[in-house]
């Protein structure tokens, strides 16, 4: 690799599973960021950015040991899958053939079911001439319930503060995938406490309201005069606590916004949203291809794991910005589709950017 476009190390038993399969850490450096990356579950585990002036933190929650990832922290930066966010009852139907993914979540299967991309131990493999790695997985026929052998390649690259995260899959039976990244964001840094000083933009007109069990209604609702107006930044404190039926149900926000500039069809990234922490002057902005970002201000954290700083994660500890297909799109066909087939492929790109304000 040419090292003048970053490094790429790794520690190959970072931790083991309980079978006593070793779990290796590579870590991404392009001289302003660094991120370090986990084989169990695909997922970002730290990512350090620096403040206005040059000084690094992590701003990415997780943790110091592998322990907590196998367990209740087995979201935390991972990769998603096979489907990001909610299916209703966890059942839908293609081709006439019903097929059930055992409810984990109010009666609803989310994030890929009972034992999801997220608990498994990658394959992984730098990536030639770039600042980057590549990991893979089988998915097997009726994994979870889901129809097809799927075949997954993330790979993520670094270079001049932009982390590009590209999912890639094929499936030998027709399926559904929506994959996705779950990392928590806190630009003061992780274990500093809540998010409610960062301001939020995301670039979209509405959004998709949910019911008491969080799977969507199937309304496309106006942001405007709405609490989940996000089309100029605000402090997601100032509306993450107004009496809104909405923002009860999510315990916050955890909804998904359909991005107004994939409402044309484009399949090229764009701009979804920027998050700014004022005192450090850290910027994210996220660039995806896909039509929604799911924003969940983490009002689930129960404040009981512990971060890599000894902080405990509490509600608003970090943010997700979840670039992603809609939630329960299998049983929405007004939804764009995130149906999969033999012989097509599933590509996404999406891209965390870090600057300065």
């Amino acid at each position: 690799m040419d090292r003048s476009v970053g490094s790429v190390d790794v520690e190959e038993s970072w931790g083991q599973l309980e079978d006593g399969t070793a779990v290796g850490r590579w870590v991404l450096d392009d001289g302003t960021v660094q991120v370090g990356l986990v084989e169990h579950g695909a997922r970002i585990q730290s990512v350090l950015a620096p403040d206005r002036d040059g000084h690094r933190a992590d701003v990415v929650l997780g943790f110091a040991d592998l322990a907590p990832y196998a367990g209740k922290g087995r979201s935390f930066g991972a990769t998603i899958g096979r489907y990001a966010n909610r299916i209703a009852a966890g059942t839908f139907t293609l081709e006439g053939q019903t097929f059930t993914v055992p409810p984990t979540d109010r009666g609803n299967a989310i994030h890929g079911g009972p034992h999801p991309f997220s608990e498994l131990r990658w394959t992984a493999h730098r990536v030639e001439d770039a600042c980057g790695v590549r990991f893979s997985l089988l998915s097997p026929d009726g994994d979870n319930g889901f129809p097809g052998a799927l075949s997954v390649h993330v790979t993520y690259v670094l270079h001049q503060g932009r982390l590009t995260v590209e999912s890639r899959a094929t499936t030998d039976a027709t399926t559904v995938v929506n994959l996705t990244n779950h990392a928590y964001w806190n630009l003061a840094g992780e274990g500093s406490g809540t998010v409610d000083a960062h301001l939020v933009q995301v670039d979209a007109d509405t959004f998709l309201p949910v019911d008491e069990s969080g799977v969507p209604t199937g309304e496309f609702r106006p942001v405007e005069g709405t609490p989940f107006d996000l089309r100029e930044a605000v402090p997601v404190g100032y509306r993450v606590e107004l009496d809104d039926e909405q923002l009860r149900r999510g315990q916050g926000f955890d909804h998904c916004y359909v991005l107004s500039r994939q409402a044309g069809g484009t399949r090229e990234p764009t701009l979804a949203a920027t998050v700014t922490e004022p005192v450090s002057a850290r910027t994210l902005q996220v660039w995806t291809d896909q039509p929604g970002v799911q924003f969940f201000t983490g009002g689930s954290l129960a404040g009981t794991l512990v971060g890599k700083g000894g902080a405990t994660y509490g509600p608003r500890a970090g943010l997700a910005l979840e670039a992603q297909g809609f939630p329960d799109a299998p049983n929405r066909p007004e939804f764009p589709t995130t149906v999969l087939r033999p012989g097509e492929e599933f590509d996404s790109v999406t891209e965390f950017r870090f600057g300065l304000a």
